[in-house]
């Protein structure tokens, strides 16, 4: 029996719009902080808020995209997030103060809120359910190699052009990725008039998708633990002389994670997610010891291997179970859900783990983001994979 196609022309349009639209995100956190030096003559603390501030109107709009996807449309909400990105895009050219800048800034994180959303739950309902591991990990390399890409050429045009060429780059990106999106066919999701009831009013059950709860919390202990690197690699890197060749990390995590995604996305069908999750814990945990343990180049580049096999697993195998778990007329509020969660864990991870270095150290700190990730072992263990690993056996039995 031949398997459902995946890549299909719906599921390669909202792939790489999800792709540019994550790249125009990374590309621009790698640069608004020295816009704002530059422009601005910007403290370092509010440089790097101009460019964090993104991030929470990402988790403000998350919230009330996931509650309203359904009833208004996948399709005219990403068509929205588009339009909105767009037009707020515009005002990155004529910001004459900072205030400004943060304003635009939140505005740009919400539009992305509201698209990603959009784009993550269409391409939940258009992989088969079949290769619902493999297809949600493909789709997550959009945002893997977006990461890797988009400082790179960001920090490429800082150095050889002006910002506004930066700023045109997104425009057109954005806008070519908006024209494609013009041609998806996305299922439509037909809603009773007891599912509109629910959707009524200011419930918690309105913006959170309850039976994403588990994973979504050790998602929030796992996005932790990926912040201690994005936040402060470069300065550990630095306190060693180890800048130049620590800025390949994430070049050797993305292409790890760009080997990898075949197979891990295939054994999570095949095999089980826990066949995949408990191993993406480990192999992150070993990712952040030998971070602790760095004393040379090697060892860095080594640690974005085990951190691409670990969190890069984890981030596609985990939203696809929040899709597996919930009903299919709220995969937008289990995607929602589930990205909100982990989002709070990177964004809030840099103030929080921030506190720590001054006593710990940036080698104490890694160690102590090691254990967290072996907690997640056995807090997963609980709240999913025992009851994943009952499931899995009575599908065996059954075949």
């Amino acid at each position: 029996m031949s398997r459902p196609k995946l890549w299909t022309k719906d599921f390669i349009i909202v792939s790489t719009a999800n792709f540019f639209l994550y790249f125009t995100f990374y590309l621009l956190m790698a640069t608004v902080t020295l816009f704002a030096t530059d422009r601005f003559h910007a403290s370092p603390s509010v440089a790097g808020l101009a460019s964090g501030i993104f991030v929470v109107g990402v988790l403000v709009a998350r919230l009330f995209a996931g509650k309203s996807i359904d009833r208004i449309g996948r399709k005219k909400m990403l068509y929205a997030g588009f339009i909105a990105i767009l037009i707020i895009s515009l005002f990155y050219f004529v910001t004459n103060q900072l205030g400004v800048l943060l304003a635009v800034r939140f505005l740009n994180g919400a539009a992305l809120g509201i698209a990603s959303t959009a784009t993550g739950t269409i391409v939940a309902g258009i992989i088969p359910n079949e290769r619902r591991g493999e297809g949600t990990g493909y789709y997550a390399l959009s945002v893997t190699l977006a990461a890797a890409v988009g400082p790179f050429v960001g920090m490429f045009l800082i150095q050889h052009a002006s910002f506004n060429m930066v700023f045109a780059l997104c425009l057109v990106l954005l806008a070519l990725s908006f024209i494609s999106a013009l041609f998806l066919k996305v299922p439509k999701v037909e809603l009773s008039k007891a599912d509109l009831e629910k959707m009524k009013g200011l419930k918690i059950s309105n913006f959170f998708e309850s039976k994403v709860f588990p994973i979504a919390i050790i998602s929030a202990f796992v996005g932790l633990g990926y912040s201690s690197i994005l936040s402060f690699l470069t300065s550990y890197a630095k306190e060693m002389n180890l800048v130049d060749i620590s800025s390949f990390f994430f070049i050797v995590y993305a292409v790890t994670v760009l080997v990898s995604r075949p197979f891990t996305g295939r054994w999570f069908d095949t095999k089980g997610e826990n066949f995949v999750m408990y191993p993406s814990f480990l192999l992150f945990a070993a990712g952040l010891v030998l971070l602790n343990q760095a004393d040379s180049g090697l060892l860095i580049l080594l640690a974005g291997i085990f951190v691409g096999l670990g969190y890069g697993t984890f981030s596609a195998s985990g939203q696809a179970i929040a899709v597996k778990v919930s009903p299919k007329n709220r995969i937008g509020l289990a995607t929602s859900t589930f990205f909100i969660f982990l989002d709070a864990g990177v964004g809030v991870g840099p103030f929080l783990l921030g506190l720590l270095v001054p006593f710990a150290g940036y080698h104490g700190l890694y160690a102590i983001m090691a254990v967290v990730l072996v907690f997640c072992v056995f807090l997963y263990y609980f709240v999913h994979g025992k009851k994943a690993a009952s499931l899995q056996g009575v599908v065996e039995e059954a075949e």
